[in-house]
């Protein structure tokens, strides 16, 4: 059986429900605590900037386990739900959390979809099979795809009225792509997680620079979140400094590049594990901005249907805002040989594009109005 058979079947099984902050009890058939699945919404929370519902999908794990408790400590909402479909994973996650016994906090979980996903109004996934030693992001691709085609029908079914979802197992670009032609939802309502490259890219100028990583600015990466994404540093400083200041040689600038391609490797090599920790922060940073905090500023994942850039039908890093409006993208500016290598990342998702095209997991882009009305 593949790995969405493998899904499916574990939805189908795992389709107890199990939430609340009030009235534990024990079923003697499973000795599984059940939990109240209201929303906190009669009382005005101080502390939090909304007490709407946030939904974790891949909850059980390591990234999702992370996002739960950035979120509850950066104060985004009380109402969390916990969502995954190993009963286990989730289920631990969420005693941990009640444990940490954060103030006012009404942490839910479920193996129920219907459940998860109803009155959500924020989303966040982590909810693909993780990369492993070896494998490039792009080796992800038809597994996780159908898995981001069925959560993206999740969110129509259940939640039409979500207000932002953001994506972050990989290939990140052609899932969120997929969730959002399966989910109805706008373009300016769904992105993906792409600011790793760039903070990686700012720590090695940082460490090359001999200067603390918030000092370099201006230095990004655009198009692909994976092996063919374009590094843009002609604008970066350090310290305010033009980074050409520096006489960085051609030689090591182009091992500064390739250790930021292969930063998430590198994480794989070192831990033995796929990155957890920076990409849960800045995922939950993301819906923060969404949810009317600090505006996100970072590159994200968006989806470009641009003449003027001569970019279309794709989702990609480009320069971005995510705000409670959503999120707003702007052409980026570089020298020839940045927007060279930007033309050709967009190639390379154009590829991948086609791919989950020919598998069947998308409709021909003709055809994608008749899926999702807002493309």
């Amino acid at each position: 059986m593949d790995f969405f058979g493998l899904y499916l079947t574990a939805i189908t099984k795992f389709n107890e429900s199990c939430l609340s902050l009030h009235d534990i009890q024990n079923k003697s058939h499973n000795n599984t605590k059940t939990r109240n699945t209201t929303i906190l919404n009669s009382q005005n929370i101080m502390g939090f900037l909304t007490n709407e519902k946030l939904l974790i999908v891949g909850a059980g794990g390591m990234i999702g386990s992370n996002m739960a408790q950035t979120a509850m400590m950066l104060g985004l909402t009380p109402n969390i739900c916990l969502y995954d479909i190993y009963e286990p994973g989730v289920h631990g996650v969420a005693e941990e959390m009640y444990h940490c016994a954060f103030p006012n906090a009404n942490i839910t979980w479920t193996v129920d979809p219907e459940v998860a996903f109803k009155d959500a109004k924020y989303i966040i996934s982590s909810g693909g099979a993780p990369r492993k030693e070896g494998m490039t992001r792009e080796d992800l691709l038809k597994g996780n795809c159908k898995i981001a085609a069925e959560f993206g029908d999740l969110i129509e079914k259940y939640c039409p009225d979500v207000k932002h979802v953001v994506v972050i197992f990989n290939p990140a670009d052609v899932t969120a792509l997929t969730a959002l032609i399966h989910s109805g939802l706008k373009p300016n309502q769904l992105t993906s997680l792409a600011a790793l490259d760039s903070t990686r890219l700012q720590e090695a100028l940082a460490a090359e620079c001999g200067v603390q990583q918030c000092k370099v600015t201006n230095a990004y990466t655009y198009g692909g979140h994976g092996e063919a994404m374009a590094v843009f540093a002609s604008e970066a400083l350090v310290d305010g400094k033009p980074l050409s200041e520096f006489n960085i040689s051609e030689e090591r600038w182009a091992e500064i590049k390739h250790s930021t391609i292969q930063g998430g490797s590198n994480i794989i090599k070192l831990r033995g594990r796929s990155s957890f920790q920076s990409p849960a922060y800045q995922a939950v940073k993301m819906i923060e901005a969404a949810m009317g905090g600090e505006k996100f500023t970072w590159p994200a994942g968006c989806y470009v249907n641009c003449d003027k850039c001569g970019f279309k039908n794709v989702m990609m890093a480009m320069p971005t805002v995510i705000d409670a409006h959503g999120v707003h993208y702007c052409e980026p500016k570089g020298t020839a040989e940045e927007m060279a290598a930007l033309q050709a990342s967009y190639e390379h998702l154009c590829k991948m594009r086609e791919e989950i095209i020919s598998l069947g997991i998308i409709p021909a882009v003709a055809d994608w109005k008749s899926e999702n009305p807002n493309l």
